[in-house]
């Protein structure tokens, strides 16, 4: 160990660690050297970026089926420098970056900052966030139902390995890490995906059977939340059918591929739902038995977020074998990129890597483990369920309303066909014109309005039975359009019929140079 290192660790105990010790509850003892961390950490990463380079020509290919191996491209060591523009890795390191800027303790609030000016671009609960920050959402509230209508999507279950890479041993610690970053983006089951991830990680440093592993991280949810209940029933599935992994996957899709809120994914195959995609990545890990290809390859063809999952999976048998045992075969490309710098980060492997193990050194004395020469004696934490949070009793998706139903009523200033720098974000219907209105009648318990963000885009006023809810923007932030997103959501309404009003007020937002808005649907929940 270096004295830097030693340093580091010193002064980000001395910040306050010691103070306010965070020990609850302890498990055995465990011993790991400080090369044997450091391996384990490298095969981690290692194992992400092995991960999404497999699956990313995959990505959202198979929708509600299973990818067929033929679909899959043979694999070459040099495909790996696809992960350097990732988001499964870029995003999770900036998250890592909080931490070692602000030290351990750093808040929701802090996490959020960073989000807020992130330059990347992003997609559902991310993008969501991100606008919400902008507008002055507290971070505490900006991945929450009230403000985030993809709030159990996979975001923060991809950006969460990270975590558990700095916990070893540790899964009540990477829990509460987890919290002050899920917050952000995600809610309820959309947390508890991160918890998930973080936990197996934290779990893999010290346990080799993927069974067991996949069993801490469900350790570490609440037993009621739909999110253990899937994860629990995989379980139970592959101890009836050991050997057929196909099998339980179609037991999953009938019970769980049904309830996909997220705007994009309701009622239609497209589904990025967290604890759908876990799914995946449970049963990559116990049907692959240990074995890095086989891991890869079940988690990818599950389908639907088929980089992100088998990049979990991966990086968690990367944690269990340590990078000197991962084959050549998956690894023999990183040494050519190690030092290379991935997208919007100061990080390369090698200094994640670096960084990573600070952070784990620091964790691991803070909750009540020491330095003894090259060796490491950990204090371990036996998983136990976190709280409960969950909003999936608001309702299930129930209907779409596209704009041609007959329901919807269009005052004039409406245009069905988009302008020419609008048609990456179709919407079948288009206004910049002030006081244009459209409405609509619904029965249901909640409802999403559905239309593109925008590059450039304008305002308009949300009436519910006559009461102005608010003004919207259909801003994406981003210098790219994005389609199918929430302009407006509720939930918890009286179960009832209920009428939506949108008046456009031909005003741009920001520093817009256009005042369009864009309708596609209505989702309707009941």
């Amino acid at each position: 160990m270096t004295k830097t290192t030693i340093s580091w660790i010193t002064a980000t105990l001395l910040g306050g660690a010691l103070l306010l010790p965070l020990l609850m509850g302890a498990g055995a003892e465990r011993t790991i050297t400080v090369a044997e961390l450091r391996d384990k950490i490298a095969g981690g990463w290692a194992g992400q970026m092995i991960g999404v380079s497999y699956g990313a020509p995959t990505e959202f290919r198979a929708q509600g089926r299973l990818l067929e191996d033929k679909e899959i491209p043979a694999w070459s060591p040099e495909r790996i420098s696809n992960a350097l523009n990732q988001d499964d890795l870029y995003v999770d390191m900036t998250f890592a970056k909080v931490l070692d800027d602000k030290g351990l303790d750093a808040t929701a609030e802090d996490f959020g900052a960073m989000f807020r000016e992130a330059r990347y671009g992003l997609w559902h609960a991310n993008l969501a966030a991100r606008r919400n920050l902008k507008r002055g959402v507290p971070a505490k509230l900006s991945g929450t139902p009230q403000y985030n209508a993809h709030a159990n999507d996979i975001d923060f279950q991809i950006e969460a390995d990270f975590i558990g890479m700095m916990t070893p041993g540790l899964p009540l610690a990477a829990t509460d890490i987890a919290w002050r970053v899920g917050r952000v983006m995600n809610y309820g089951d959309g947390i508890y995906g991160g918890i998930f991830v973080s936990c197996m990680y934290a779990t893999a440093f010290f346990e080799s059977d993927p069974r067991k592993i996949v069993e801490a991280g469900l350790a570490c949810l609440p037993a009621k939340s739909p999110y253990a209940q899937i994860i629990s029933d995989v379980l139970k599935w592959h101890k009836e059918q050991p050997g057929d992994w196909i099998a339980v996957w179609n037991r999953v899709q009938q019970k769980w591929d049904q309830r996909d809120p997220c705007p994009s994914g309701a009622l239609r195959q497209f589904n990025i739902d967290a604890k759908l995609n876990g799914a995946y990545i449970a049963l990559g890990l116990l049907y692959g038995g240990g074995d890095m290809g086989k891991t890869l390859n079940i988690s990818t063809r599950c389908g639907q977020d088929s980089d992100c999952n088998p990049s979990s999976a991966a990086g968690i048998l990367g944690v269990v074998m340590g990078y000197s045992k991962i084959p050549d075969l998956w690894k023999s490309g990183i040494p050519a990129i190690a030092d290379k710098k991935f997208a919007y980060t100061d990080y390369a492997f090698n200094s994640i890597v670096d960084s990573n193990q600070k952070r784990a050194l620091a964790m691991i004395m803070r909750h009540g483990g020491h330095l003894d020469g090259e060796k490491i004696r950990v204090k371990t934490q036996a998983p136990r369920p976190t709280r409960l949070e969950v909003w999936d009793d608001y309702g299930s998706p129930a209907e779409r309303i596209p704009v041609t139903d007959g329901r919807w009523k269009w005052s004039e200033g409406w245009n069905t066909a988009a302008p020419e720098d609008r048609r990456k974000a179709p919407a079948p219907r288009w206004s910049a014109q002030k006081g244009a209105e459209a409405s609509v009648t619904f029965q249901g318990t909640g409802v999403i309005l559905v239309g593109p963000y925008l590059a450039n885009g304008g305002t308009a006023d949300i009436y519910l039975n006559g009461k102005l809810q608010r003004t919207v923007d259909v801003c994406s932030d981003e210098k790219s359009n994005k389609g199918t997103e929430s302009i407006w959501h509720a939930f918890k309404l009286p179960n009832r019929q209920h009428t939506l009003r949108i008046v456009v007020r031909g005003e741009p937002y920001g520093n817009s140079t256009s005042a369009d808005v864009g309708i596609e649907d209505l989702v309707v929940f009941r």
